[in-house]
């Protein structure tokens, strides 16, 4: 529309000046005759001044009564002297030299220029020019036709054609409010109800009003939230259901374990009597029994964990004496795997608030699973702590992890590799335990490795359990090829041994 605008007005414009020049030119040339025969009517003695001021006289008074055309214009008559000098009619008007050399050299020429006026006002004017033939040597004439009729006309176009902009921005933005109330309102109320209905709210539905597009939209929504609605509470009643059902069983089951443990535990005190084969049995059954008690146990602590019942029995404590109850209680594994384990912890205590036991689990279930999966190298825990938080790293040397199994090891009954021999007898609940547990506290349990190398694992917990901290005392690295660290330790050796070369002789 604005550029339609434009167009018309630029159109209107060049046909007003088109029209304007035609005039002008038909003018000129009936100024000229009139100048003309003017200048030869008039006496030769008088000076040129009074003769030209005659002349002008003539034209002004033909334009005035509009004899020949209804065009109002004012005559200039102006003469360049040989000597330089120059006359004008009416004196000490100006016309523009640019324009007075083209008519100088014999062109009807013309130009637009602003005008001023005697009260001091300005107008804008066609000034068109022509060189004479009379007995007054390089005469010239000129009118300057007013361009004010045609200025007003561009006005009034341009006043309708803003207000017709301004119309059409009114009428813009009504439209567009419009499309807000009807389409982009619905819309946004449809966003914030589904993220209330994301966020847990299952109650939330869109109201429907008429027979639109947001009307079915809004029905469709309600029709889906719904759905899902259902699909979520059935969910959580199953989850709910599963995790009554695992606490339910594993406290049925803690009674006749009991009574089984008992009659199990007086077989293998009478044991020394038995034959060899019966001997065997007895200690299968034994542990077998407490492997079936670990589990029991572990599955208890998952359902407190999912219940959102487990909590912390804190107390502070120096968290060295964790990692040293961690080895005590994993020494006989790492004694018949021949498995060496090293520690690096700070000479001075390190004081934090938590709960013992489930620290001492945790450890205790890394260094297990290390020692496990270490292939008889040697399993290296290392202690660190800043103002915030501790780190231990419990590193193996053994089958490692491949990529994407870092965080597969925290669930439930995950295994690498089904078919591996287990010699700590794990549950299969260790790991997935330890990260609830290290999560209880407000800390991480992540894991690095690569495979056939070996793996690091890494506990961070803050020194008070739910506070923030904003760096691991330690960083989570996966141990590094034997080959990878001779190549990076060989060439600071390389110089060494030739200087030792060159000093020799």
């Amino acid at each position: 529309m604005l550029i339609l605008a434009y167009i018309l007005v630029s159109l209107v414009t060049q046909r007003l000046v088109d029209a304007k020049i035609d005039v002008a030119n038909a003018e000129i040339d009936r100024a000229r005759v009139a100048v003309e025969q003017q200048i030869e009517a008039t006496a030769t003695s008088a000076s040129v001044q009074v003769r030209l001021n005659a002349a002008r006289a003539a034209l002004t008074a033909r334009s005035n009564s509009g004899s020949e055309s209804q065009t109002v214009y004012e005559p200039v008559l102006v003469v360049d002297a040989p000597d330089g000098s120059v006359t004008v009619s009416p004196e000490n008007y100006r016309i523009p030299e640019r324009l007075r050399t083209f008519v100088a050299q014999g062109q009807v020429s013309y130009q637009f220029a602003t005008i001023d006026r005697a009260d001091g006002s300005t107008y804008k004017a066609i000034i068109i020019g022509s060189p004479t033939h009379s007995d007054i040597p390089d005469l010239q004439v000129y009118l300057v036709l007013s361009m004010e009729s045609e200025q007003a006309t561009l006005s009034m176009l341009r006043g309708v054609f803003s207000a017709a902009a301004i119309a059409l921005v009114v009428l813009l933005v009504a439209i567009t409010w419009l499309l807000i109330q009807q389409v982009i309102t619905p819309v946004r109320s449809a966003s914030r109800i589904a993220e209330r209905f994301a966020n847990g709210h299952l109650r939330e539905r869109m109201g429907v009003d008429g027979e639109n597009e947001m009307a079915r939209l809004a029905m469709s929504f309600n029709s889906m939230a719904e759905s899902l609605s259902r699909q979520i509470n059935q969910l959580q009643e199953y989850g709910n259901l599963q995790r009554q059902f695992t606490s339910d069983v594993s406290h049925e089951l803690r009674t006749p374990l009991t009574t089984v443990r008992m009659a199990a535990d007086m077989i293998a005190y009478q044991s020394d009597d038995f034959s060899p084969a019966l001997k065997r049995a007895s200690e299968l059954m034994i542990r077998q029994l407490d492997q079936f008690e670990n589990l029991l146990n572990d599955l208890l602590e998952i359902s407190r964990h999912d219940a959102g019942v487990a909590d912390l029995a804190e107390s502070v404590i120096d968290i060295r004496s964790c990692v040293d109850v961690a080895i005590s209680q994993t020494s006989h594994l790492a004694e018949s795997l021949e498995v060496e384990v090293n520690t690096d912890m700070p000479e001075d205590a390190v004081k934090m608030t938590c709960d013992p036991r489930r620290i001492e689990r945790i450890l205790r279930n890394l260094v297990a699973n290390a020692i496990d999966h270490s292939e008889g190298n040697p399993v290296d825990i290392t202690l660190a702590a800043n103002k915030e938080a501790v780190s231990i790293t419990v590193v193996d040397h053994g089958v490692g992890l491949k990529p994407g199994q870092e965080e597969l090891v925290f669930n439930r009954f995950w295994r690498a590799d089904p078919s591996r021999v287990r010699h700590s007898g794990g549950t299969g609940l260790g790991l997935a335990i330890s990260h609830e547990d290290a999560v209880l506290h407000g800390g991480t349990l992540a894991a690095a490795g690569q495979p056939g190398v070996g793996s690091c694992f890494r506990l961070t917990l803050p020194l008070e359990p739910g506070k923030r901290y904003i760096q691991d005392p330690l960083p989570l690295r996966a141990p590094q090829a034997a080959l990878e660290e001779a190549s990076e330790e060989a060439p600071e050796k390389e110089p060494e041994s030739q200087d030792e070369s060159e000093e020799k002789p």
